[in-house]
């Protein structure tokens, strides 16, 4: 089930977000932690590595003193766009419905 391994990998909990930063405008490393400020620099590295692998973020080296990294998103990344803004729209029109199921689980 590779779909499910990809899904895990780019659909995690910080990857959202790290995209959606993205999404907007290209970032420095320290620009994404301040963007997202739950992540722990571990996490947010190993996020940015699993994207950069799967093709959706890429790295790139900014030639100023000192030497930093800008983080990018993809052709192949930007085409994620939709679909998430879907999930999100669906969250957000039935988060009452869930909310209520929820309870009612809780309740048995």
């Amino acid at each position: 089930m590779a779909h499910r391994e990809l899904l895990d990998q780019v659909l995690d909990k910080w990857s959202l977000s790290v995209l959606n930063e993205l999404c907007e405008r290209p970032c420095r490393f320290n620009d994404l932690r301040r963007a997202v400020p739950a992540v722990t620099q571990k996490s947010l590295t190993a996020t940015l590595r699993r994207l950069e692998r799967n093709g959706i973020v890429e790295r790139k080296v900014v030639s100023s003193r000192p030497v930093a990294v800008e983080y990018r998103i993809t052709p192949l990344g930007k085409t994620m766009r939709r679909p998430v803004d879907v999930l999100l729209e669906w969250t957000t029109t039935h988060m009452p419905e869930i909310e209520r199921a929820r309870r009612a689980f809780d309740l048995e």
